[in-house]
């Protein structure tokens, strides 16, 4: 079975408040951070509800999931004091995440800030080692995560994974997660030559390494290191490119984790299409939404088709525009999705008794091309 989930909080009732969130999305799978990313503050291991949230887990049949590192951990920075704080609050967070009972933590590896990437990969390396040697008693592997190549962060290219792995004595706890927004915009062509990329990353580092996926389009063309993260099939990626990465053989077994944005016309409106998502690249949709939900879509296609609206070219057009007229942006800033909402809101393309979310899904759906519609 696909393992496939998201991104939940886990706030409040912690491990049994993140399993009853991923249910609600029909996950076989989840990711969490063990308290805010932006901070240090954690609560004690015994108030996470730990216990009943394996229960929950086991109830909904959710096996694997994934912890990831707070994003203030930095074990590239020259800074002793940054440095410092983020061998000892990495060491912390393994532990927790062994109490947990999880096997990976996804890190960002680091940035190098004013230094130069050869520092920064030494150094990180320097850092991976404490870590590692600090937490032997704990089973919990850290999963280097692809960057986009964003300012000076490492871990952009495959090739700098492999000399920070080379550098750590016990690297048979190092893993890879790769994330699909920020391979494509470090450069990686998962679209044209999928195969050819993974190959690549096979030889340079090892696929026996990647543990985890993360599963974001991206609002930025290829090569662009830019780091911004699009729902699925909204992006420069693309439905068809994505759905390929999740049923690739070379990356069977991972869970599959979607870290996409939020989508909706005000704060208050804004919801996940984690659920549509998940059901469209697993391949249950009619099972989780109803016959009727097909139906719907198939009206967005008989609908956008007499206003001769592509969906490919209509995502990379208005991110195009976006991107490189300014004017235009400052005129219209909505995003795809919002400008394929405000069509269908404003038409009689789909029944009014559907809520905001649930037009964004039925347009999450069309994304996919009439070729779901057959298969349906």
């Amino acid at each position: 079975m696909l393992k496939i989930g998201s991104h939940v909080s886990f706030s409040d009732k912690g491990l049994l408040t993140a399993t009853e969130e991923a249910v609600t999305y029909g996950s076989s799978t989840f990711m969490i951070y063990t308290g805010a990313p932006q901070n240090t503050r954690r609560k004690p291991i015994e108030s996470l509800y730990i216990e009943e949230g394996k229960l929950a887990m086991d109830k909904a049949g959710i096996g694997e999931i994934v912890v990831h590192a707070p994003y203030i951990v930095n074990l590239g920075s020259y800074k002793d004091s940054t440095f410092d704080l983020a061998v000892q609050f990495l060491q912390e967070e393994i532990r927790r995440t062994d109490a947990i009972g999880v096997r990976n933590i996804v890190l960002h590896p680091g940035a190098y800030t004013d230094k130069d990437a050869e520092y920064g990969i030494a150094r990180i390396a320097e850092g991976l080692n404490l870590v590692l040697e600090g937490t032997k008693e704990t089973k919990v592997n850290i999963a280097l995560e692809t960057m986009a190549g964003k300012g000076t962060e490492i871990g952009r290219s495959f090739e700098e994974l492999a000399q920070i792995i080379d550098k750590v004595g016990l690297n048979d706890r190092l893993t890879v997660c790769m994330d699909t927004c920020h391979m494509h915009d470090a450069g990686y062509d998962l679209i044209g030559d999928l195969d050819g990329t993974l190959e690549q990353f096979d030889r340079i580092v090892g696929l026996n390494r990647v543990a985890i996926v993360h599963v974001n389009d991206s609002k930025n063309p290829r090569g662009a290191g830019k780091d911004r993260h699009a729902p699925v099939g909204a992006g420069w990626l693309g439905y068809d490119a994505i759905r390929s990465i999740v049923h690739h053989d070379g990356l069977a077994g991972r869970p599959f984790i979607l870290e996409t944005p939020w989508i909706g016309k005000t704060d208050k409106t804004q919801r996940p299409m984690y659920e549509a998502e998940i059901a469209l690249l697993r391949g249950d949709a009619a099972e989780r939404f109803g016959e009727s939900f097909f139906d719907h879509v198939e009206r967005l296609h008989h609908f956008f088709g007499k206003q001769e609206v592509d969906h490919r070219e209509f995502v990379l057009g208005t991110w195009d525009v976006l991107k490189n007229d300014a004017k235009a942006k400052k005129a219209d800033p909505r995003e795809p999705m919002e400008r394929l909402y405000d069509l269908v809101a404003e038409s009689d393309a789909l029944p009014g008794d559907l809520s905001e979310e649930q037009i964004n899904q039925r347009i999450t759906a069309w994304f996919a091309g009439k070729q779901l519609l057959v298969n349906a």
